[in-house]
């Protein structure tokens, strides 16, 4: 020891805060409602009313669809224990360890409780990737060489190719069909905003009830990891178990919305097409009405 600090051990790493990827998706779609909202007054009566709440409504699911690519809480758990801190120490902290999964990797949280223990701060927030391209087993490694805590390397170790429970490929998979349908419908949002900015409204209505439709797969793909058991994580004397997180529940939301919102389109469209173009300020009216003539009499009572 070397004044209370293992002199073979790094620096440690501070908890992150802010995913730059969500906040630079954020900022895009922020930027988008704040210049609409820029214009809404120039929008006079009540189609000012129907605009602010298609635009802000569209930007809300598309921003929705992009985020949840980047979070990492589709499935969470917190669990309070007693542990070891690092290996060869006998010392013992009481911390909270969290694990969110995302549809890229998962990220697991050491907390101490308080954060001041065994004169070091416990703070840590790690990510281990297992997206196309990236390899787990190598972050793994790399957190074994940087002599992370024990109950982080405890928790990655069970999600790694090499562990018993046989879970990796599972959340990989599953991960990567959900992003890939969730990319899917993003594109489906474009084209039903092209499409209802058009004399086309059943097809935009069309194109909601798809978008809808594939984020409900997304989260049927990412549901498979649950059809095998998964591997207690036992950490002391608790217990870490997972559950649905909230982009999870977010996604279901907003997959709900767009199918309610299809429907109601198309539904429309065939019962009453007359309310549904003076929502979207597309009625044309049945006749154009003849302006006002102001005639100067003294030049009528001339021509007489």
């Amino acid at each position: 020891l070397f004044d209370g600090v293992y002199p073979f051990y790094p620096q440690q790493r501070k908890a992150a805060v802010f995913d730059i990827s969500t906040i630079i998706v954020t900022v895009v779609f922020l930027t988008l409602a704040c210049c609409f909202l820029l214009i809404i007054p120039g929008i006079r009566g009540r189609a000012r009313l129907y605009w602010t709440l298609r635009v802000l409504l569209s930007l809300f699911v598309g921003v929705v669809i992009v985020v949840v690519q980047f979070t990492g809480d589709w499935e969470r758990g917190w669990v309070q224990a007693n542990t070891s801190y690092k290996s060869f120490s006998p010392a013992q902290v009481s911390a909270d360890i969290g694990l969110h999964i995302g549809l890229a990797g998962l990220n697991v949280t050491l907390r101490g409780n308080p954060v001041q223990q065994i004169n070091e701060t416990i703070n840590y927030n790690e990510h281990f990737s297992w997206s196309f391209g990236e390899d787990y087993e190598l972050s793994y490694s790399q957190g074994l060489h940087r002599g992370l805590p024990s109950p982080i390397l405890y928790v990655a170790e069970k999600f790694s190719g090499q562990s018993p429970c046989g879970v990796h490929g599972q959340y990989r998979i599953a991960g990567h069909y959900a992003s890939a349908m969730l990319w899917v419908a993003f594109c489906t949002w474009i084209i039903s905003n092209i499409l209802l900015s058009m004399p086309a409204l059943v097809y935009g209505g069309y194109m909601l009830l798809a978008t809808g439709a594939f984020m409900i797969f997304s989260l049927l793909s990412f549901s498979t990891v649950r059809n095998s058991p998964m591997c207690p994580i036992q950490i002391g004397s608790s217990t870490l178990h997972v559950a649905y997180g909230g982009s999870f529940w977010l996604m279901l939301a907003v997959g709900l919305l767009c199918l309610v919102a299809g429907t109601t389109v198309v539904a429309m469209h065939h019962l009453n097409l007359d309310l549904l173009k003076t929502f979207f300020d597309l009625r044309e009216d049945k006749a154009e009405e003849l302006p006002e003539v102001f005639m100067n009499p003294h030049f009528v009572s001339k021509s007489q």
